[in-house]
């Protein structure tokens, strides 16, 4: 029997590469402070006290990854946006319900950890962030030897923000003759992107040098858009005209509209109201699948639909493109019948 000791690090987990990669985030995570924190990292719990302002606060959680975009960022050594697609996920969905996000916790793990892989994530992280106005105060870093392949890590977030009990968004007030905005998307976002490598994989040596004015690999990765500060601040401007919202991720504009309309109402969309990038023109035509499929796994152009009110489309169109959102309006409300929920028509 080998009677030599074994220390946590023989056996594959570095406590001092854990504690650099700590000293390395809290710079990081301290520009993201806020209103409402209590305790932030490296304790065994973060503190968060909701703002006096609110006064029937419901608090809107929501979880998300980064899915099989990492495997490109592994491939291509591209690490440092990634962490904005994470938090971009969560708080997006966060504020589909009118809720302003408040605070964020990620989950790193990884086989072997390597601490400049790792800051650079959270770097994005944090940068994400910063763009939604909320406190990254925690997480956990999970160094775990076997489970994952060198080089590789796995990535999850999560999101808590508030809203007024009365200002909740749920569809409710969503009627025939209400409009269908889009907010434009900064790309493919984070979803379908098991199909965008098995496009890449086919198109091999012959993908585009560049798309959409931007190498390539940069137009694969753009993060994903974080909508949550321009509009929160045409909910504000606009509180009765914005009736609801829906977040464009897996599922596409076909099933994920449906999810903020009353029973009985569908959406009309119109073909061609929005531009084609050249990023989806290219997928569509690598794939060879047709527009219905498109629409059902890419956000395709749009990562934001806005429901609103006829009479108020115009204002909140505008306040929205101030603020710096490219802005389509793509189609209306109408009664749903028996057929699909969203046509494109």
């Amino acid at each position: 029997m080998n009677a030599s000791p074994l220390s946590y690090k023989d056996a594959g987990v570095d406590i001092d590469a854990g504690d650099a990669l700590v000293e390395r985030i809290k710079p990081l995570a301290k520009k993201t402070l806020r209103e409402g924190v209590l305790a932030g990292i490296g304790g065994f719990g973060a503190l968060f006290e909701v703002p006096k302002r609110y006064r029937e606060p419901v608090l809107v959680s929501g979880t998300d990854g980064v899915g099989t975009k990492l495997k490109l960022a592994f491939e291509w050594n591209m690490h440092d946006t990634v962490g904005i697609d994470l938090v971009a996920m969560s708080v997006n969905d966060v504020l589909v319900q009118g809720a302003e996000p408040l605070f964020f916790l990620d989950y790193f793990a990884c086989g072997k950890l390597d601490v400049d892989t790792a800051a650079a994530v959270v770097g994005g992280i944090a940068r994400g962030c910063e763009l939604a106005g909320c406190a990254l105060i925690g997480g956990e870093t999970a160094e775990m030897p076997g489970m994952y392949p060198a080089g590789e890590y796995d990535l999850a977030g999560f999101a808590v923000g508030a809203v007024e009990k009365s200002l909740i968004l749920a569809g409710q007030d969503v009627r025939e003759g209400d409009l269908v905005l889009g907010l434009a998307s900064s790309g493919v976002h984070s979803n379908g992107f098991s199909l965008v490598r098995k496009c890449i994989e086919r198109a091999g040596a012959q993908v585009p040098a560049t798309l959409d004015g931007r190498p390539f690999r940069e137009a694969v990765m753009e993060p994903t858009r974080i909508y949550v500060k321009n509009v929160l601040a045409a909910l504000q401007q606009h509180p009765a005209g914005i009736k609801a919202l829906a977040h464009i991720t897996g599922g596409g504009l076909l099933e994920n509209i449906p999810r903020v309309l009353p029973e009985g109402l569908g959406a009309q969309l119109r073909p061609g109201s929005w531009p084609r990038s050249e990023l989806f023109a290219w997928l569509q035509a690598t794939a060879g699948i047709d527009d219905h499929e498109m629409n059902r796994t890419f956000n395709n152009g749009i990562g934001m639909v806005v429901v609103v009110a006829q009479a108020e489309a115009a204002g909140v169109a505008e306040t929205l493109r101030r603020a710096g959102e490219t802005v389509h309006e793509i189609g209306r409300i109408a009664p749903r019948g028996s057929g699909a929920a969203v046509t494109l028509a």
